[in-house]
């Protein structure tokens, strides 16, 4: 693994990060989940597709939350580290 991946994954495990992002996944989720699998959740048609589709509904926002913090602190380091 190169430093800057590395670096990268050492953000993404921060705590902060993390509970941020699980806040995020948390409400995109839900709404995703709810619009894309209402019927199915209120009829209680959960089979183990419908169950995985829903886990990838939170998993998405979580990761695209992650990456994006990751990306704007590595991002601000940059400018930081060129004004010297």
């Amino acid at each position: 693994m190169t430093n800057t991946e590395s670096r990268f994954v050492d953000l993404a495990m921060k705590p902060s990060i993390m509970v941020a992002a699980l806040k995020i996944s948390l409400i995109v989720g839900t709404l995703l989940a709810l619009i894309n699998h209402g019927s199915a959740l209120t009829q209680m048609e959960l089979d183990s597709d419908r169950i995985l589709q829903i886990m990838l509904t939170y998993f998405v926002p979580y990761c695209v939350s992650t990456y994006s913090a990751v990306k704007a602190i590595q991002e601000r380091e940059k400018v930081i580290n060129e004004r010297g």
